[in-house]
């Protein structure tokens, strides 16, 4: 796999719908972004899902659509020792809704692939769809294609929650990616510890000033919004492991040295107290 931008999926001229099995302790965690349309089913696994300007946590039974080209990386938690499968498909959106323009029958999935500049998470997946995705790989390419048509229609006609609120409107330049790529990894490996906006600017070989333009312009938020937001959704998957870590614990060990602040950030993000979220795992009201 290449490591720079543009990200390119690999397929034969006789191929229109790709399919891809990913089982590794480490997943591909560059950030990239490609043309094509990602349905990613998660099989195994915990981590953090990070795309345009937002942040997602995945475990097992989610499912996730990626809109062309937005940015996005697929973190694992390598520290739970569990190895991560997903199964992912990526297809042509353009192609597929010109193809399916001249027929009556698939407005539905047209209008639905015209509309997915936000992505979509499924939390957890409908069974049906779950059992779909993980029969991909199996199938003959025509069988692939009729269960492809049916996976599309489904999803026309499931609840689910956006992925983001901002939708880039290009490919970025090699250079972009670049540089969003150096910060990405960055937080990501020291969210925990105190990053100051010098630190991160000198990262990108920019002024304080111009990296806060250009982060802003590329995500739709300001760095430190990025970086709580990544805290808090650390802060979620410690809560959610249910081993009953003090609270104080858990926001150190999401890079937060003042418990007051943790709490009031926690609630603005997810309308409730880490307490109250902790206990709405405990029930599986959440």
């Amino acid at each position: 796999m290449k490591k720079v931008y543009p990200f390119k999926i690999p397929k034969s001229l006789h191929e229109s719908l790709i399919v891809q099995i990913d089982r590794a302790t480490v997943l591909y965690d560059k950030l990239h972004q490609h043309e094509e349309v990602q349905i990613t089913y998660v099989v195994s696994g915990n981590g953090k899902l990070f795309v345009a300007d937002s942040i997602h946590n995945f475990g097992p039974g989610d499912l996730f659509v990626i809109p062309s080209n937005s940015p996005h990386l697929f973190q694992n938690n390598i520290e739970e020792g569990i190895e991560a499968h997903m199964i992912s498909l990526f297809f042509s959106g353009n192609t597929v809704v010109k193809a399916f323009a001249h027929f009556p029958e698939l407005g539905n999935i047209r209008s639905f692939l015209h509309e997915l500049g936000a992505g979509m998470k499924l939390s957890p997946c409908p069974e049906n769809l779950a059992e779909q995705m993980q029969e991909f790989p199996s199938l003959v390419p025509f069988r692939k294609f009729t269960r492809f048509l049916s996976l599309l229609d489904r999803l026309t006609r499931v609840s689910k929650v956006p992925l983001t609120g901002f939708v880039y409107p290009k490919e970025i330049s090699h250079n972009e990616g670049q540089r969003m790529r150096a910060i990405f990894e960055y937080v990501t490996n020291n969210f925990q510890k105190e990053i100051s906006l010098n630190d991160i600017a000198d990262l990108a070989y920019m002024t304080p000033n111009a990296f806060c333009r250009f982060f802003k312009q590329r995500t739709n938020k300001t760095f430190f919004q990025f970086l709580i937001e990544l805290r808090i959704e650390h802060a979620c998957q410690l809560l959610a492991q249910g081993h009953d870590v003090p609270i104080g614990e858990i926001a150190y060990k999401s890079g937060f040295r003042s418990i007051s602040n943790f709490n009031r950030k926690f609630k603005e993000l997810k309308g409730m107290a880490p307490s109250k979220y902790y206990r709405s795992m405990e029930v599986g009201t959440f």
